[in-house]
C-alpha cells in the first residue's frame, strides 16, 4: 500500500466546532439578540441544518434580521477562517508525515471560499501537498472523484490503495472505502451505537497520525 494519506478537515484537522461556538457568541452580540439566543443557533446547527443557506433563512426568520439570507451567509463565510485554529501540534504531525515519505492531501466537503480561506489562515496549506475541495470541484463526499482529485495533486492514483481519515462515517469512512482506501473514524460522540466499518477508531486526529507512523499496512480494531 502506497504512503497516501488524505484527511478530512472540519472536525478532524481543525475544530470546527469551538470555533462554531464563538461566531454564533459574536453574532448574538453583533445583533443583540436575546438570552437564550446562543442556545438556539447552536441547536439548529445540531439539529441537522449544516447547509447555512438553509441555517441562516431559519436564523433571519427567528430574528426578523433585516440582512439577506445572501448577506448573512456571506459575511459568515468571510468570518469563520479567523476563527478556526489547528493546533502546533496536528501541522507538526502532518509535517512528520511528509518527511518521512507520505503525500498528505485535504479532502473536504463546503463552499470553497470558505474553506480554503480556512486552509490558508490556520497553516494548513503549507503543511500538506495538495486539497480538494467540493465546492471548487463541483463534486461531495463521499463521491470517490474527490478523492481522485486529491490524489492525482498528490502525484498518485488510487489504485495502489492509501488511508482516508475523518469524523464523519457517510463522507469520510464510506467514501473512503469505496475509493478503496483504508479508513481511520475520529469518534466525536455524534454517531452513538452506529455500526461502522473503519479499520481503525480514535477520538483524535494525533491518534490518527501515530498509526500512520508506525504502520504502513495497520491493523484493524473495529
Amino acid at each position: 500500500m502506497q504512503q497516501l494519506a488524505l484527511f478530512d478537515m472540519d472536525n478532524t484537522l481543525i475544530d470546527l466546532d469551538a470555533a462554531f461556538r464563538m461566531w454564533v457568541e459574536e453574532f448574538a452580540s453583533e445583533h443583540r439578540l436575546k438570552d437564550g439566543a446562543v442556545d438556539w443557533l447552536i441547536g439548529l446547527d445540531r439539529d441537522g441544518y449544516p447547509h447555512r443557506e438553509v441555517f441562516f433563512g431559519k436564523v433571519r426568520e427567528r430574528f426578523a434580521l433585516p440582512a439577506s439570507v445572501e448577506e448573512l451567509w456571506g459575511r459568515y463565510r468571510r468570518r469563520m477562517p479567523y476563527l478556526v485554529r489547528c493546533r502546533p501540534e496536528v501541522l507538526d504531525g502532518l509535517g512528520q508525515l511528509r518527511a518521512s515519505g507520505w503525500r498528505v492531501a485535504i479532502v473536504t466537503n463546503g463552499t470553497a471560499d470558505n474553506q480554503l480561506g480556512k486552509i490558508q489562515q490556520t497553516g494548513l496549506a503549507e503543511a500538506v501537498d495538495a486539497f480538494a475541495l467540493s465546492g471548487a470541484e463541483g463534486i461531495r463526499k463521499p463521491d470517490i472523484g474527490l478523492f481522485e482529485i486529491a490524489a492525482k495533486r498528490c502525484g498518485v492514483t488510487l489504485d495502489r490503495g492509501g488511508w482516508m481519515i475523518g469524523d464523519n462515517l457517510t463522507a469520510d469512512i464510506t467514501g473512503g472505502r469505496a475509493a478503496g482506501l483504508r479508513t481511520i473514524w475520529i469518534d466525536r460522540g455524534t454517531w452513538p451505537g452506529v455500526d461502522h466499518q473503519a479499520d481503525h477508531v480514535v477520538t483524535d486526529v494525533l491518534q490518527a497520525i501515530e498509526i500512520l507512523q508506525t504502520s504502513n499496512e495497520g491493523g484493524s480494531s473495529r
